[in-house]
C-alpha cells in the first residue's frame, strides 16, 4: 500500500464530530477567530450517539428544580462517588445550551403557554430525529471550521510533553493525515463491543450504545499516559427486550412501574429505585424465577399508546415496528425489559479522562469532553453540549502565545510503518476471530451478561492474562483495504480499554453500583474505605492504580 501523506495545521483539532465535538467547534468560532478542524470517523451528519435521533433532553433544570438539586440527584443516583465540581459546572449551563440548540432549529415541545413540556423533573420532550443533521448543517456553514469526514484518528502526536496534534488515515483512500495544532479536544465517545452482545450473531449491532464508538479516545489517552478515572463504574442499560429501545420513554413519559410475571412491583424490594437498582432488581427477579419482567403498560389510555408509537419512531423505530408486526400496542400488552451488555461511557456513568473543571486532561494541551470525560455521570446530550462550551471558553482564554510544535519524522514515521505493516501480514485468523475471542473473555471472566454481570478476583486475573495474549495477536492481523485497517485499530483500542477496565474492577474491592460493579468476593458497599475515585495511569506497559479523594461541588481542583 502506497500512502499519500497529507500534513495539516490548525489552531484547534477536535477528534470526534458527535454532539460534544460539534458544539465545541461552534462555541469556539462564535467567540473567536480561531481555526478548527473536526476529524470524524464517519460523517458528522449522522455520527455519534445521536445519529438516529433522540426524543428527549434528559439533563435539564425543570420547574421546581435547581442546579443544586441536580447535583444532589446525580450524587444520590451514583452512590456519592462523583466529581461534584464537574457536575455543578454542567448544571449551571444546561438550560442555556438547550436554548442554543433550539435556536439552531431543534423542535422542542411546548404547552399552550409556551413552556417546555417536561417528561420528568430533569427531562423535556423534543422532536429530535434530526438533531444531528441540525448540528452538522450549522458546522458546515462556518468558514473557520474544516470537517474531515471518514478520517480515523489513531494516536496523539506529542512534542516536549505536550499534545500537539494527532495522526490517522482515511477510511476510503490510501491517505495518512498528520494534523498539528495548538490544542486538541477529544470527543470520540465511549466504548461498546468489548463484551459479548445480548443479541449475538446476525443482530450483534442491536446494542444500546453506538456500535461505532469503540474506545478510540480512551485508548489514545491510555497509551499516551493520561490519568483515567472510574472505568469500574460500567454502564449497563435496562432496555426493551430484543429491540434495545430505551425504557425511560415509557417509565418517565407514561409513569408506569416495573412488574414481574405475577404483576407485582419489585424494585423497592431491593433498595432505593436508582438507575443501577432498577437493573439489579430485574436481574434478581429473573434469577429467582419471577421473570420475565415488564413495564406495566397494559391498560394505559390509547392516546398515550399512540404517543409511544411516535416517540420510538424518533429514536428506536425497531420498537414501533415490533408492535406493528405483532399487531399489538403497549396498551394491549406489557413491554418486556432486560439488561444489555456492559459499556464504558462517561455520559451516563463516571468513566473517562481525569479532568479539571475546564475539562483539561493531565496531558498538557489536551481537553476531553462528552462521553470520554470522566467524573460527571448523567450528562446526556445537553451535558455534552455544556462541556463542549466549557472547553471552548478555556481554550480561547489560554490560546494566546501558544505556538504549534511539530513532531519529528521519527515519531510520525513509526506510526506510518505500523499502519503499513498490516498490509503485509499473512494472518491465520481474522479480525472477527479476535473480536469474538475478546468478547467471550470479557463476558465469561469480567462480569458479562451471561454471568449476570458478576465477577471475582480469580476471574479477573484470568481475563487480564487472556486479553494480554490477544493483544499480542492483534498486531499480526492482515488488512486488505483501508476499511479493514480501521477495524483492526478499533480492536486495538478496545483491547487497551479492556485491560484498564479489568485493573479498575480489581482495584475497587467492594460492590457499590449493583450490576455495574458486582464483585462476588466483595459483595457489600463499603463507605468507610471506598468513598474515593479509582484512577489509573499507564506507564512502562503497566497500569498503575491511583486512589484520589472526593472533590466537592465548591472545591477548586487543579492537576
Amino acid at each position: 500500500m502506497d500512502f499519500k501523506i497529507e500534513t495539516l495545521e490548525t489552531d484547534i483539532l477536535i477528534i470526534g464530530g458527535g454532539a460534544a465535538g460539534c458544539f465545541c467547534a461552534l462555541s469556539i468560532v462564535e467567540k473567536s477567530k480561531l481555526k478548527v478542524i473536526i476529524a470524524e470517523k464517519a460523517n458528522i451528519k449522522r455520527s455519534g450517539c445521536l445519529s438516529a435521533g433522540v426524543n428527549a433532553l434528559n439533563a435539564y433544570i425543570g420547574k421546581g428544580e435547581s442546579e443544586e438539586s441536580f447535583v444532589d440527584y446525580v450524587k444520590r443516583d451514583s452512590e456519592n462517588v462523583i466529581r461534584e465540581d464537574l457536575v455543578y459546572s454542567i448544571a449551571k449551563r444546561l438550560n442555556k445550551v438547550t436554548e442554543k440548540i433550539e435556536a439552531l432549529g431543534l423542535p422542542i415541545l411546548k404547552d399552550e403557554k409556551g413552556n417546555y413540556i417536561q417528561r420528568g423533573k430533569r427531562s423535556i420532550k423534543i422532536n429530535g430525529e434530526n438533531i444531528k443533521p441540525i448540528l452538522a448543517d450549522e458546522v458546515n456553514r462556518r468558514d473557520n471550521i474544516k470537517v474531515l469526514n471518514r478520517v480515523n484518528i489513531i494516536d496523539y502526536l506529542i512534542k516536549d510533553g505536550e499534545v500537539n496534534g494527532a495522526i490517522g488515515f482515511s477510511n476510503e483512500e490510501s491517505t495518512i493525515y498528520v494534523i498539528h495544532s495548538k490544542f486538541v479536544v477529544c470527543s470520540t465517545g465511549g466504548t461498546s463491543g468489548i463484551y459479548k452482545p445480548n443479541n449475538p450473531g446476525f443482530s450483534k449491532h442491536k446494542m444500546w450504545y453506538s456500535p461505532f464508538n469503540t474506545g478510540a479516545g480512551y485508548a489514545m489517552g491510555i497509551r499516551a499516559g493520561a490519568e483515567m478515572t472510574s472505568f469500574e463504574m460500567r454502564f449497563i442499560a435496562l432496555r426493551c427486550k430484543d429491540t434495545i429501545a430505551p425504557t425511560g420513554t415509557i417509565a418517565q413519559g407514561v409513569k408506569v412501574k416495573q412488574v414481574n410475571k405475577y404483576g407485582e412491583t419489585y424494585v423497592e424490594k431491593y433498595g432505593k429505585p436508582t438507575t443501577p437498582m432498577r437493573l439489579y432488581a430485574t436481574v434478581m427477579e429473573n434469577y429467582k424465577g419471577n421473570g420475565p419482567c415488564y413495564l406495566n403498560t397494559k391498560g394505559i389510555p390509547e392516546e398515550l399508546s399512540e404517543d409511544l408509537f411516535k416517540a420510538y419512531l424518533n429514536m428506536a423505530p425497531a420498537q414501533t415496528l415490533k408492535w406493528i408486526e405483532k399487531n399489538t400496542s403497549p396498551s394491549q400488552e406489557n413491554v418486556e425489559i432486560d439488561g444489555t451488555e456492559p459499556y464504558i461511557v462517561g455520559g451516563h456513568t463516571a468513566s473517562g479522562y481525569w479532568v479539571d473543571v475546564d475539562r483539561r486532561t493531565t496531558l498538557r494541551r489536551l481537553y476531553a469532553i462528552g462521553d470520554v470525560a470522566g467524573g460527571s455521570p448523567k450528562k446526556y446530550v445537553t451535558g455534552c453540549f455544556a462541556e463542549g462550551e466549557i472547553a471552548a471558553e478555556s481554550i480561547i482564554k489560554n490560546v494566546k502565545g501558544v505556538v504549534i510544535k511539530k513532531s519529528d519524522y521519527k515519531e510520525i514515521g513509526q506510526k506510518i510503518h505500523e499502519m503499513t505493516m498490516f498490509f503485509y501480514n499473512k494472518s491465520t485468523f481474522s479480525i472477527k476471530d479476535i473480536e469474538e475471542a475478546m468478547q467471550n473473555i470479557m463476558d465469561k471472566y469480567a462480569g458479562g451478561i451471561s454471568k449476570a454481570y458478576k465477577y471475582n478476583m480469580k476471574g479477573l486475573e484470568t481475563a487480564l492474562e487472556k486479553i494480554q495474549e490477544l493483544n499480542s495477536s492483534v498486531y499480526k492481523l492482515q488488512a486488505n483495504n483501508m476499511h479493514e485497517l480501521m477495524f483492526i485499530y478499533e480492536i486495538i483500542d478496545r483491547l487497551d480499554v479492556c485491560r484498564v477496565l479489568i485493573e479498575h474492577l480489581k482495584a475497587r474491592k467492594e460492590t457499590r453500583w449493583r450490576c455495574y460493579t458486582e464483585n462476588e468476593d466483595y459483595p457489600v458497599k463499603d463507605d468507610t474505605n471506598w468513598l474515593k475515585y479509582v484512577n489509573s495511569i499507564y506507564k512502562n506497559e503497566k497500569v498503575e492504580i491511583v486512589f484520589r479523594d472526593l472533590i466537592g461541588r465548591y472545591d477548586t481542583y487543579e492537576h
